[in-house]
């Protein structure tokens, strides 16, 4: 085979990237909305929960842009891999479509309901829907997605449900459930407060759990991820990234302890990083686990060129729109 031109092998790097940082903004953003959605299932009166809906009231339909716009870069920069994806995930992708519908609808219509609860309810569901199913397709990136020679998907519509995924998409709402805890800490005081600085204590042991389980799995089920990360360099990088974890777990930890109010999610966010950069190290250079690259799935240069132009624009925009709303809402809810 002829060597990528130079052109050719750099622009699926920069779109890989890109995908990453929309992937890693909309979980650390939408991870704490849903992560509110699903303990507002535990909160013990109607007073309890309409603190935790009005602590995302003006934020939380802005998080999920970055999901749209992960989706559509994705269709856009890589189609085979935006096609192969939809179509061995197709039901966790209904499974989420299903719940952000439930959160967008409940919201909405509890505003104006005299009777909440049924709403309440289905606000919450639907938040533990939506992590469920992005859970399950984030299991299927370790489980591997069954290709033929052309890259299109040949395996079957449950292919996705294993024992491991189980595992990992219960981790990944222990972790959202522990994002959504830090951000409450910044958000009330009190009995409540105190609340969610045990919710997170739990789910920081909880989630420590499942990536220890991931990191280890992983490797032990997986002949191309032994193949890939225990080899020079990327060992030693692999051996480096569990143990800074775990040193930001443990601050983590200690910031719970002592009360801070603002560090935890600082911490929290850390975790996510360092969590998010061992599963780049894992994937890259596939888009399709385990076998299809992103250089076989990329349009073609001219496509990737002519998108990069608009997403150069777009992404500082965003950027500053997420930044100055949460700047002007910042601060406690405050109760009559």
């Amino acid at each position: 085979m002829e060597p990528l031109e130079p052109l050719q092998h750099f622009l699926p790097q920069v779109w890989f990237f890109i995908l990453g940082l929309f992937l890693f903004l909309y979980v650390l953003l939408d991870g704490f909305d849903l992560g509110v959605g699903i303990l507002s299932l535990t909160a013990s009166t109607e007073e309890r929960r309409s603190i935790l809906m009005t602590s995302l009231g003006n934020v939380w339909d802005a998080n999920e842009t970055w999901l749209v716009l992960m989706g559509g870069s994705l269709f856009g920069a890589f189609p085979l891999a935006y096609a192969t994806i939809l179509n061995a995930l197709y039901l966790p992708a209904v499974i989420m479509v299903v719940g952000l519908i439930l959160r967008a609808v409940s919201f909405e219509f509890r505003e104006n309901a005299n009777r909440k609860l049924v709403w309440n309810i289905t606000f919450g569901v639907g938040s533990f829907l939506a992590a469920l199913g992005q859970g399950f397709a984030l299991g299927s990136v370790f489980e591997g997605i069954t290709v033929d020679a052309q890259g299109h998907f040949s395996g079957t519509m449950w292919d996705w449900l294993t024992w491991r995924s189980v595992i990992v998409a219960l981790t990944l709402i222990q972790g959202y459930v522990l994002i959504g805890s830090t951000y409450l800490i910044l958000k009330t005081e009190g009995e409540l407060q105190k609340t969610y600085f045990k919710t997170a204590a739990i789910a920081t042991w909880t989630t420590l759990a499942g990536a220890v389980f991931i990191t280890i799995s992983t490797p032990a089920f997986s002949e191309e991820a032994r193949a890939q990360l225990f080899t020079a360099p990327l060992v030693y990088i692999f051996a480096t990234i569990p143990l800074v974890g775990l040193l930001f777990i443990g601050l983590l930890l200690r910031s719970l302890y002592l009360r801070e109010e603002n560090t935890p999610i600082i911490w929290t966010f850390l975790v996510f990083s360092i969590s998010f950069i061992g599963l780049g190290f894992i994937i890259f250079p596939n888009i399709i686990p385990p076998s299809v690259t992103i250089y076989e799935a990329a349009a073609a240069p001219s496509s990737l060129v002519f998108m990069l132009t608009f997403i150069g624009f777009l992404i500082p925009i965003l950027l500053f729109y997420n930044i100055y709303n949460y700047l002007v809402f910042r601060g406690k809810i405050v109760t009559d």
